[in-house]
């Protein structure tokens, strides 16, 4: 008798333990990521788990993911994002505007933290950045200050620039603003700014055929576009090209000027973690950069002819030779 109450105890005990391991992994949290397969998501997606292990989110035993991504196809967001909601992911995490863009229309409820986007304000993502108002907070990367970083960094290399092209992603919902920031920055420079919007890469070479028609002094390009590919035309071309982008440098452009990417990720694990933790993502202020980088190839300086000058290198992170 004692022998068979036995073995019914260490049943009902090993039963327990399986409903509560059960429980455990049910409400272990999940986060849906959600990319744009544009240059940098790897970096993005490796760096951004690494600062939540650092804070203590161990993917399967306290944390899981969900990842999805677009393969390039931008126009699969929406339906992503759609999915991530079905799922009942605890936060999302949208890496690039179109993807935040995509999760917002999906969402009303579930908190979105952005890891890279453009100007939360001018894109509808947020009401202000001290009150966001709605359940998405984040970084925001690029905004009007960095439009006219961009036509500040082309005047002191080429002084006599008066017309700057801007290769602008037209489906990316961030472009539009891009853009006019740009003009912005062009009218208060007395630069002249023509905008050339892309629908896609197939694109992109008509796009620089149209440039060595109309010859502008330097050429801008928005990050979301397969800014590899424009880094090489813009070097055949022999255009001065400048992207806010780590990458597009080491793939033959002139320049780079970004925020720091590392910062940005480890700030979003932050907002994830106040957020699993119960705050509101109405309540948390988005953040904005406060250190940037910039990168310059001088072996493809030379081989556009621009002799860049001393004192603008002291003041350059990297130096591609």
């Amino acid at each position: 008798m004692r022998r068979r109450t036995f073995f019914k105890l260490i049943g009902g005990v090993t039963a327990l333990y399986a409903l509560t391991a059960s429980a455990q992994q049910t409400s272990m949290p999940t986060i849906g990521v959600l990319v744009r397969a544009a240059p940098g998501w790897q970096q993005f997606w490796e760096f951004f788990r690494e600062a939540l292990r650092q804070i203590g989110y161990v993917e399967g035993k306290n944390v899981q993911f969900l990842f999805r991504s677009d393969q390039g196809e931008m126009s699969r967001l929406p339906e992503l994002a759609a999915e991530l909601v079905r799922l009942k992911v605890d936060v999302i995490v949208p890496w690039f505007t179109p993807a935040a863009v995509a999760a917002r229309q999906a969402t009303r409820e579930i908190p979105i933290v952005c890891a890279v986007c453009g100007d939360m304000i001018g894109t509808g993502l947020v009401e202000s950045l001290a009150r966001p108002g709605g359940n998405v907070t984040g970084n925001s990367s690029l905004n009007a200050e960095l439009s006219a970083k961009f036509i500040e960094l082309i005047r002191e290399i080429v002084p006599s620039v008066h017309r700057v092209a801007v290769l602008a992603n037209a489906p990316d919902p961030f472009s539009k603003v891009f853009v006019r920031e740009i003009q912005l920055a062009g009218q208060a420079s007395g630069t002249a700014i023509d905008p050339i919007l892309v629908h896609g890469s197939e694109e992109l070479d008509a796009a620089f055929q149209s440039m060595e028609r109309s010859r502008p002094d330097a050429v801008i390009v928005q990050p979301s576009l397969p800014t590899k590919r424009a880094a090489e035309l813009a070097l055949s071309y022999r255009i001065p090209a400048i992207c806010g982008w780590r990458d597009f440098v080491s793939d033959g452009g002139l320049m780079a000027y970004f925020a720091a990417e590392a910062d940005m990720y480890r700030e979003a694990a932050v907002f994830v973690d106040k957020i699993l933790k119960g705050a509101r993502p109405a309540d948390l202020p988005v953040e904005l950069p406060s250190r940037f980088e910039l990168l310059i190839n001088l072996k493809t300086a030379k081989a556009i002819g621009l002799t860049i000058p001393a004192a603008f290198l002291a003041r350059v992170d990297e130096v591609i030779e």
